[in-house]
């Protein structure tokens, strides 16, 4: 069992729940809940109580926290925003990572994914359930490597980026920031910034004004 003081899980919707019970299978025991939406204060998430909007942490004396939220630049932004705060780096228990990785703050590890030797991996990332990340792979601040996608070695996925569930990045590529990779999608070319490309092979099907965010889920508090 871990110490008892608190943690502050920001994010009262189903991201957050895989963040609490992986924090739970860590051996981490005390928990306080935040999210800005009024209709979760005062409920409870998997017996964990919602204690009211993020700006009461800092009220509540809570020093350290996740940012338990799907949506990348909503992570960005609280990142910025929320100050004083110990970002905890959340690895599950059933993960595998080589010692020679090297995870950033707030960057959350889920079960069953796979991170190998000498990987990079930014802040506030989002390493999803099943995904891997191969050799000396480079991943940006607040990207999301998405449940059962795959990246092969060296490969590079800028800030912010979403891969999306099920894709498949061949060796060696770079992937912009701020891009989505549509689910399922077999990337085998460098993806640009500020885009959108889905299929097999991935193509480039939307470009985004520079600025613009993404549009991938948003998971409770906005």
């Amino acid at each position: 069992m871990r110490d008892n003081k608190p943690i502050a899980v920001i994010g009262a919707g189903g991201h957050g729940k895989v963040v609490l019970a992986t924090l739970q299978a860590m051996g981490y025991a005390t928990f306080v809940v935040y999210d800005d939406s009024p209709d979760k204060w005062g409920t409870e998430m998997m017996g964990v109580p919602v204690r009211g909007p993020v700006e009461r942490i800092a009220e509540d004396g809570i020093l350290r926290a996740v940012i338990a939220i799907g949506d990348n630049d909503i992570r960005r932004r609280l990142s910025i925003k929320i100050r004083g705060i110990e970002w905890l780096t959340v690895v599950h228990p059933h993960a595998w990572v080589h010692s020679s990785v090297r995870l950033g703050a707030g960057t959350v590890v889920f079960a069953g994914a796979v991170i190998q030797p000498e990987a990079r991996i930014g802040d506030h990332v989002i390493v999803n359930t099943a995904a891997t990340i191969d050799h000396e792979c480079v991943v940006g601040d607040y990207a999301h490597i998405a449940p059962g996608a795959h990246l092969a070695g060296r490969v590079e996925v800028g800030e912010g980026t979403f891969i999306g569930m099920g894709c498949n990045v061949i060796q060696c590529l770079q992937i912009g920031k701020w891009s989505t990779v549509g689910a399922g999608s077999v990337v085998t070319k460098p993806i640009p910034d500020h885009v959108t490309a889905v299929g097999v092979p991935a193509r480039v099907i939307k470009r985004h004004l520079r600025g613009e965010t993404n549009g991938n889920y948003s998971d409770s508090t906005s």
